[in-house]
Parts: structure tokens; sequence; C-alpha cells
């Protein structure tokens, strides 16, 4: 049976998730709070729908793609989705929530006869165009085997561990991204101001110990300032906001989350950047050292 997939939020991962899976010849009936961002999708073969109980009518699959935990809460129980989900339905929430979060979703759908993996994504608005997103899934196996078709357009994906395991994992996916982007901000300062070739640089670091994705594009964007937004500040700041929360419930301490954390806040409250790229963290490592005009 050919899955009928309802993607619920069309925003800038949503809509090149769901274009990957029309291209891959799946039933796809989209919904967003703004209609304007998911009308591209009808030229593309999808089908619209006015409310988000309306899209997940008749659906096998519905994916959530949604700003955090709390808009995913209110779109599942706040909208009449819940109680339009057809028994045997499986949630699929990529969204990126607390865990506890979506241990929480997965038990209230489960009174309802209605499935759940939570399997937040990696890789950013080129990993979902490209259909080359690292998705990081939890939940029982049999739901996570039985939605493979669906995951395969859009990338990659793993099951981590049980409900609240795929949003662990990518928790612990952007303390590293948050972190890293702020090393490869100061390594780009400091060959620049140096006198290097940024180009050069990051060619020569390909396949060694320090070479990786934000090196090669995030080094790019900030070497030509280049800060349109794939993934946001903001977001990037409630992600890492998220880290914290779930290392204190644990009794960790994490240092370096929190400086970062504390410098991406930085960047979005007193320099205005919070709808930038998260790359802009190079911005406010430029105001640091009173060079913001280089």
């Amino acid at each position: 049976m050919t899955p009928c997939i309802a993607v619920l939020g069309t925003g800038l991962m949503g809509l090149p998730m769901a274009r990957r899976l029309v291209d891959a010849g799946l039933d796809v009936m989209a919904w967003n709070r703004d209609p304007a961002k998911a009308a591209p999708l009808a030229q593309h073969g999808a089908r619209l729908a006015s409310t988000a109980a309306d899209a997940v009518q008749g659906a096998t699959h519905v994916i959530t793609m949604l700003t955090d935990g709390d808009a995913v809460e209110q779109v599942l129980f706040g909208t009449g989705v819940a109680e339009a989900l057809p028994t045997g339905t499986t949630v699929i929430d990529m969204s990126s929530i607390r865990p506890s979060q979506a241990r929480a979703h997965a038990a209230r759908l489960a009174e309802r006869g209605v499935r759940h993996l939570d399997a937040p994504v990696s890789g950013g608005t080129r990993g979902a165009e490209a259909g080359t997103l690292a998705i990081m899934a939890g939940g029982e196996t049999e739901v996570f085997e039985a939605a493979r078709t669906v995951f395969e357009p859009m990338g990659r994906a793993i099951r981590v561990g049980p409900s609240g395991a795929g949003q662990l994992a990518k928790l612990a996916n952007q303390a590293i991204v948050g972190i890293a982007i702020g090393a490869v901000a100061e390594a780009t300062l400091l060959v620049s101001q140096g006198g290097g070739d940024l180009e050069a640089f990051r060619a020569a670091l390909k396949g060694g110990f320090a070479d990786s994705t934000i090196l090669q594009q995030h080094g790019a964007r900030m070497q030509a300032r280049d800060f349109a937004p794939g993934g946001r500040v903001d977001v990037q700041i409630k992600d890492l906001d998220n880290v914290l929360l779930e290392a204190r419930a644990l009794g960790l301490g994490l240092p370096m989350v929190e400086a970062v954390r504390d410098r991406f806040r930085r960047l979005s409250d007193e320099l205005g950047g919070g709808d930038l790229d998260h790359s802009a963290l190079f911005i406010e490592l430029l105001d640091l050292n009173g060079r913001s005009g280089l």
C-alpha cells in the first residue's frame, strides 16, 4: 500500500522535505498555518488542506515539522488533529523538541490507537533539498521499520532508541553544531587576520581531523558574509536551551554548551541577529574583537 502522507508545517525545512516526498511518487497532503508557505507545493503535485485536521484525513503517516514542542502540541491536540487521525496512523514528529515532550505526545496518541516516532533531522535546508538529511528516530522498532519508505526520500534514518531518544540525539547534535560553529568562527578570524587564504585553508584541512561540513559550508559563509537563513540563530538558541534543560534534569553541567548559548543569545538580543543563519555567530565574534567592519 502506497503511503498517504500529511505534512504539517512547510517552512524552510518542511517545504523541501515535502517536495522530496512528492518526487518519490508518494501521495502528499500539505498544510501550513500561513497558506502562502504551502502554496508552491500545489504546482509540484501535492494536495493542499485548509486546516491541519483536514490534512490528516485518511493519512497513513503524518509528518510534523514545526517550530518547537509547544507548536507541535498545539497542532496535534489543539486543532482537532488527534481526533481526526485514523486508528493505526503513524505520526512522525521531525521537529526539534524536548525528549519529555516527545514521550508525552507518544503516550497521548497511543491512547487513541495512533503510533508515534520522534525523528528530528540534521543537515539544514541543503540536506532537505538534496534528500541527504541525517534522521535520528526514537520509538518502537516495528513502527520505525514500517516507516522506512517514508524516510528514504528525505535522507538516512537510524533508530537510536525508544520514544524520546531521537530528540535526545538531536539535542546532542545541536550541542556539537553550536560549539563547532564557534570554533570555526574563531579559526576563520585567526587565519584571516593572520594573512592566510581562507579558501586554501579550508582546502588544506579537507580529510583531516578538523574537517567538517560546518568548516566547509559555514566557513565559506563566514568568508562571504552570507548569512541568509538556513538554520536560524533563534532556533539554535531554542535547541541549546533544551540541551541545558535536559542536562540539568540529568544532573549534568555542560559548560561549553552554556557558553556558546550565551553568545548566540547576545547575537540575537544585542546585535539583532535572531533571524540570520546560525553561522552569523561570526558577526558576534567580530563585534567582541571590535572588528565589526571587517
